[in-house]
């Protein structure tokens, strides 16, 4: 157990709001306690990041930004050890998981290095198109928005804050960033790895602390010209309703579809979707959580999706055959039982799983959840999969839509007619053709539609989202031209 605080001014200091009890949510022992941040503390890390991207990082060139950022990247590599079991210790992330995660996070840099050095930042504009624009020159550049914060969640600490830090100082912006009450010590430890790349004082600051303490405060002051934030929808609609006028990325729920069309291998399909669902206690926002499945393979697909659930390892997270390990929290717990209770009694079959195991559920797969019931319109964010079956390509993608969510969905089918349509018909923010709807990397545009969310990350799309376009306008000779 260790005595930890926030971070300002690359250094870690005690904060002086309330002690936050990190535990572990395997066994429940004490992994840190944090002295959090009070709002004075907040107003003190926005001021440093406000002098830092002020004074330093607007001006920063680009090979410097790209080189600080593969030190950030070796930075990681080299503590992955320790960043792993960081991960592991205070958010229950089944080790081989946490490995990837990190493995991640250091490639996440990686390139946000190499496209500060390669990426356009504007374009030349042809003035003379419009008439009276003779003898006048005109080109875009992209600025840094200023000071950004960042609020992450638990279930990948790491790899999703820099999935908001490394694009933000590749674009010369500041950070604050709030991460979960869970996971402050990963934090931390990338606060640390930023400072150790040379970056200014102030670059990354890190508060940790309650909603009205830390998250409110920082989200409202008007020197924040950005708000980045991956949580859930309500964490999402308190945030645009309350950070006035500021950009934001909200990345928030889903309850992801997979259609599996009569054309897939229905055994080898399951065997993808119990990974896609189940995977570190399902703690994924795009998690296979409703499987829409043909009804001439729905049996045979059930029956395999039944098998790979009931023998996935569930454990001690820090064992590496672990593949489920516990829920974040005991009240997610017992609200997914409640769930289950509820689906059941409005006529779902639960096929396998449906009871606690330990501080998870075990694997759930239910069938033919009514829509009325909770999972099937909110978003799980545990170890649970709903089956239904269709008839027609039409069926299947009303139900896909019939959502209040659009993050990401899977369609599995070797026809090309039925991909091209999905692309065009399912109302999603990425649609994956032959894989499921968890899958990700980094250098696509990553972000939702309807409740899933506002904006665009993956690096490159995150570099757009944290900056702003300038127009530059030069008037080069006296030809005419009437004055705007």
């Amino acid at each position: 157990m260790s005595e930890r605080g926030i971070w300002i001014d690359n250094a870690e200091r005690l904060g002086s709001g309330a002690t936050l009890v990190v535990r572990s949510p395997y066994d429940d022992h004490v992994v840190a306690r944090i002295a959090s941040a009070s709002p004075a503390d907040v107003e003190a890390a926005i001021s440093s990041a406000a002098r830092a991207h002020g004074e330093v990082l607007r001006h920063l060139p680009a090979h410097e930004r790209s080189a600080a950022l593969r030190h950030i990247a070796d930075g990681i590599r080299a503590r992955h050890d320790e960043l792993v079991d960081t991960v592991v210790e205070e958010g229950g992330k089944p080790v081989r998981d946490a490995r990837r995660e990190i493995g991640r996070a250091a490639q996440l840099f990686s390139m946000a290095a190499d496209l500060v050095a390669t990426m356009p930042i504007g374009a030349v504009l042809p003035m003379d198109s419009v008439p009276g624009g003779e003898g006048r020159f005109g080109y875009t550049m992209r600025v840094p928005v200023g000071v950004i914060a960042a609020i992450v969640p638990s279930n990948s600490p790491i790899n999703l804050a820099a999935n908001k830090v490394a694009p933000a100082l590749a674009m010369g912006n500041a950070v604050v960033m709030k991460p979960a009450d869970q996971t402050p010590v990963s934090a931390l430890m990338l606060a640390e790895i930023v400072r150790d790349a040379g970056l200014p004082a102030g670059a990354l600051n890190v508060v940790i602390g309650s909603v009205d303490d830390a998250a409110r405060p920082l989200v409202t002051d008007d020197r924040v010209r950005m708000v980045t934030v991956t949580g859930g929808v309500a964490t999402g609609r308190a945030i645009a309703a309350t950070a006035g006028l500021k950009k934001l990325t909200l990345e928030l729920g889903s309850s992801a579809a997979n259609v599996v069309c009569a054309d897939a291998d229905p055994v080898a399909t399951a065997r993808t979707l119990a990974t896609s669902a189940f995977l570190s206690s399902g703690q994924a926002c795009i998690s296979a959580q409703r499987l829409i499945v043909h009804s001439s393979i729905i049996e045979e697909f059930s029956a395999e999706l039944v098998r790979a659930a009931q023998a996935m390892v569930i454990g001690d997270p820090r064992d590496p055959e672990t593949e489920i390990g516990p829920l974040a929290s005991a009240s997610h717990l017992e609200q997914l039982l409640e769930w289950i209770d509820q689906a059941k009694s409005l006529g779902a079959t639960v096929l396998t799983g449906g009871e606690r195991h330990e501080r998870t559920i075990r694997p759930t797969v239910l069938r033919d959840v009514p829509a009325e019931a909770a999972l099937s319109c909110e978003e799980a964010f545990g170890p649970i999969a709903t089956l239904a079956a269709f008839d027609t390509i039409e069926e299947a993608f009303a139900l896909v839509n019939d959502s209040r969510f659009g993050l990401q969905a899977g369609l599995f089918t070797n026809d090309l007619q039925t991909a091209f349509r999905a692309a065009s018909e399912i109302d999603v923010g990425a649609l994956w053709i032959n894989d499921s709807s968890r899958y990700r990397q980094d250098n696509y545009p990553f972000g939702g539609r309807k409740l899933s969310g506002i904006g665009r990350e993956g690096v490159e799309y995150a570099m757009e989202e944290m900056s702003e376009l300038r127009f530059v306008g030069i008037r080069l000779a006296s030809t005419g031209g009437l004055p705007g």
